[in-house]
């Protein structure tokens, strides 16, 4: 499919100095389709991957963006920056030659499961309207809520450079990667920045699905239904079909819709009707209807 006909996720590795915004814009050029949009900004010196909605797939997106992350990263003892990552300027030294790793990844440990994260000023959260990383750079601080995150696994292990260490974490969406290796720091008595962010997975897409922005082809791209993979799915005969796709709710046990939700609603041919959402009672609710299917 090509033009406005063609609707679906792709799968970017981003490569450095690229934003996510660019990334879009060069989709927008490529698929000759107006709607594109991502789940979930990487920093421009980050890597890795990037999920791109193209057509009516932009509606599934908040989907996308609520799973789980996965990054890799070196963490720099004894160095913080204005950014928390290695592009900022310098705001404190430490002399943490005596660090070692097991104390590194006791450090880890109290940052591993439920956590308060404040997010950076240089995040893209707003506050009174404006973005967070718009004040910073005009010089604002301003007072941030801590808020709930879940780290679900935070390894570290050495490097051959001194002070600096290798970690992968495992997270919820919302995790500031960068905050973790600031507070990793802060636990070891003294500071520490991030550096080389890579994001290698989200949900069930890692690198290995991905492909650089100048390999992308709209064969590439996947159907909504494979984009809504990491949800559970439900196939429905031609009846149920009919009222999937005017948006009725529905009974959810005679359905099979198992669990918690949401649930992508498929037809026998595999085509993503609709996402579901489940109500305070056995009725099911969509959430976004796809008409006709893609």
């Amino acid at each position: 499919m090509t033009g406005e006909a063609l609707t679906g996720l792709a799968v970017v590795d981003k490569e450095p100095g690229w934003t996510s915004h660019d990334v879009v814009a060069r989709c927008r050029r490529l698929f000759g389709q107006r709607r594109v949009g991502h789940a979930g900004t990487l920093d421009p010196d980050a890597t890795g991957v990037l999920l791109v909605g193209v057509g009516r797939a932009t509606r599934l997106l908040r989907f996308l963006t609520a799973l789980p992350k996965t990054y890799e990263a070196e963490v720099v003892l004894g160095l913080t920056t204005t950014t928390l990552d290695a592009s900022g300027e310098v705001t404190g030294t430490w002399d943490m030659s005596a660090v070692t790793l097991e104390a590194a990844r006791r450090a880890a440990a109290e940052l591993t499961g439920p956590i308060l994260q404040v997010p950076p000023m240089v995040s893209a959260l707003k506050v009174n309207g404006t973005r967070l990383h718009a004040l910073a750079r005009a010089g604002v601080e301003v007072e941030r809520a801590a808020r709930p995150v879940t780290v679900h696994r935070f390894e570290v292990d050495p490097t051959p450079e001194a002070g600096v260490l290798r970690i992968e974490v495992e997270c919820s969406s919302g995790t500031y990667v960068r905050v973790l290796a600031a507070d990793l720091g802060t636990i070891l008595g003294g500071g520490a920045h991030l550096r080389a962010l890579r994001r290698t997975r989200i949900g069930s897409f890692g690198v290995d699905d991905a492909r650089r922005v100048d390999e992308l082809t709209a064969a590439a791209v996947l159907t909504t239904a494979q984009a809504m993979r990491d949800l559970p799915q439900v196939e429905v005969g031609s009846d149920v079909a009919k009222l999937v796709r005017r948006g009725l709710a529905l009974d959810r046990v005679p359905l099979g819709a198992v669990g918690e939700g949401p649930w992508g609603i498929v037809d026998q041919e595999h085509n993503l009707l609709a996402v579901y959402e489940r109500t305070a009672t056995d009725r099911i609710r969509p959430a976004v209807v796809l008409v006709g299917g893609s």
